[in-house]
């Protein structure tokens, strides 16, 4: 495979590589998604907006030039964003290979970052000499303005280009909280999204604080992802029940909607409301409520990838990695995409179903028990249990 080196969200000759239920690989244009979907799907998208999250100044103890790359915060609260988690570089930017910038000065508990114009100070570091939490002066609104005002989008080497925020914001992104893209979301469009409709196909969003995917730093990289806020509307909820019920799939665009959407559901009821998803998806996770999931090319070596086991065993992701890389897919966040898509499972009960029930499945997921048949029954009277 290969990196994109150019910033277009669309581009005319975008692939997708398809694994069907049964394991067969298809190649086909990204621009043909909506053909690989059934009247009935739920298809969930991202709509955080990306933050300038890189924010260039000086460490002032020492003086030494520093970047700041804001990784994390408690929630969503628009007041929430005097503290944040961040990764500190030395001098230099994008056009460094990440593994190959140089070192900050050692970090410690009362440093002062001058960033533009915003102050920081260092309140300490988290398990890492370069993973620190900061704490900005001022007010909401003062920090959120010098944000804007110095900040850039945080960018890799293989980029030839110095990003603009419209390089970064999706077509449906709404209030700011991503540290970088929810880019499974580039393949939106205004056209893309009247094909869904027409095909009978739904659109949901929810929004979820997409964390940075490099730090280069093996061990901090060994940590991603962070933790990340999230919030989801009852409306999303209901969609997703309606769907459940009418034995449709739910199609996550990217590994943020499925970590958020399984997070959510994790004491086996899917709750409207904010969260921090604080778990890591593999091999191990049993799907709650995903069936399918439509992510950019990865290497096997990063965390996006590991996501991916909950979906397919490692043979079938062996083979889709080899075909990718014959076939030269493009890597990255404005790269080619990869959709994998399972038969629907009816997956956990949401809150209002259980409220329906009396309250009697609180606390209990797709277990085989007398409630968990109940509800599969309520939802899909078709179904063999």
């Amino acid at each position: 495979m290969k990196p994109a080196t150019k910033p277009s969200q669309r581009p005319p000759d975008a692939r997708l590589l398809v694994v069907h239920p049964d394991g067969a690989i298809e190649h086909t244009a990204r621009s043909r998604f909506a053909e690989y979907l059934t009247s009935g799907d739920l298809v969930v998208a991202n709509d955080a907006a990306t933050l300038p999250a890189s924010l260039h100044g000086v460490h002032v103890p020492t003086g030494e030039i520093v970047e700041i790359r804001l990784a994390g915060r408690r929630s969503l609260a628009p007041d929430d964003v005097q503290e944040f988690v961040a990764v500190v570089f030395g001098p230099g930017d994008h056009r460094t290979l990440t593994e190959h910038r140089p070192l900050p000065p050692v970090l410690r508990a009362g440093d002062v970052l001058a960033l533009g114009p915003l102050r920081a100070t260092v309140l300490g570091t988290v398990g890492h000499p370069r993973l620190v939490t900061v704490r900005f002066a001022g007010s909401p609104d003062s920090i959120w303005a010098g944000i804007v005002a110095h900040g850039r989008p945080i960018q890799y080497a293989h980029l030839e280009e110095p990003l603009a925020m419209w390089d970064v914001w999706t077509s449906v992104a709404s209030r700011p909280a991503a540290f970088e893209p929810p880019s499974a979301s580039f393949l939106l469009d205004w056209k893309l999204l009247a094909d869904l409709e027409a095909r009978g196909i739904d659109f949901a969003t929810l929004t979820h604080a997409a964390g940075i995917s490099s730090t280069g730093d093996p061990e901090l990289d060994a940590r991603l992802p962070l933790d990340e806020p999230y919030s989801l509307s009852a409306p999303l909820v209901e969609s997703i029940e309606r769907a459940k019920k009418r034995g449709a799939r739910i199609i996550a665009l990217g590994t943020t909607v499925t970590r958020a959407l399984e997070h959510a559901a994790a004491d086996g009821i899917l709750r409207a409301g904010d969260g921090l998803a604080t778990q890591r998806l593999g091999a191990d996770t049993l799907l709650r409520v995903v069936d399918g999931i439509v992510t950019g090319t990865h290497e096997p070596t990063d965390s996006h990838y590991d996501v991916l086991r909950a979906f397919v065993d490692t043979v079938t992701l062996e083979r889709m990695s080899a075909a990718l890389e014959q076939a030269g897919y493009r890597t990255h966040e404005f790269g080619d995409s990869v959709m994998i898509a399972q038969p629907p499972h009816q997956g956990v009960p949401t809150q209002r179903a259980c409220g329906a029930l009396g309250g009697a499945c609180q606390g209990l997921g797709y277990d085989n028990s007398p409630v968990d048949h109940m509800w599969r029954t309520i939802a899909n009277p078709n179904r063999p249990l």
